[in-house]
């Protein structure tokens, strides 16, 4: 999901600039999975197969966490980063915007790693 706020970092990086370096394609082919929910969701899911030790039951899930969203993104060899959003008022939540900038968040997790293993090639 390449949204404009990525499109945008990847265009600064890349202008002018012609040595190696992780582009946002690169991180882009290196997502093996992404999966979107809401804190919300998960704790209901967790609740109602009693795996929360029954501290919640699966009605009594905070309303805050619905608008919490949450992006796991697992890389081609099994590396997991979880990206999140959340608005400051419950009003504005949109699970549309929300998904994007969870995802955003993850990617920009993952950016900083692969820019690592890149230099630990040319180091060699």
């Amino acid at each position: 999901m390449q949204t404009e706020s990525l499109k945008a970092t990847e265009a600064e990086c890349a202008e002018g600039r012609t040595a190696p370096r992780v582009s946002l394609a690169d991180i882009e082919a290196n997502i093996g999975a992404t999966w979107y929910f809401t804190a919300g969701e998960a704790v209901h899911a967790l609740a109602s197969f009693g795996w929360l030790g029954g501290v919640y039951d699966s009605n009594d899930v905070p309303a805050s966490l619905g608008v919490l969203t949450i992006c796991l993104l697992v890389t081609r060899n099994g590396f997991t980063l979880i990206g999140k959003s959340a608005p400051a008022s419950p009003d504005n939540f949109d699970a549309e915007l929300g998904r994007k900038l969870a995802y955003e968040d993850a990617v920009r997790q993952l950016w900083p790693f692969m820019g690592y293993a890149l230099r630990e090639k040319l180091a060699q």
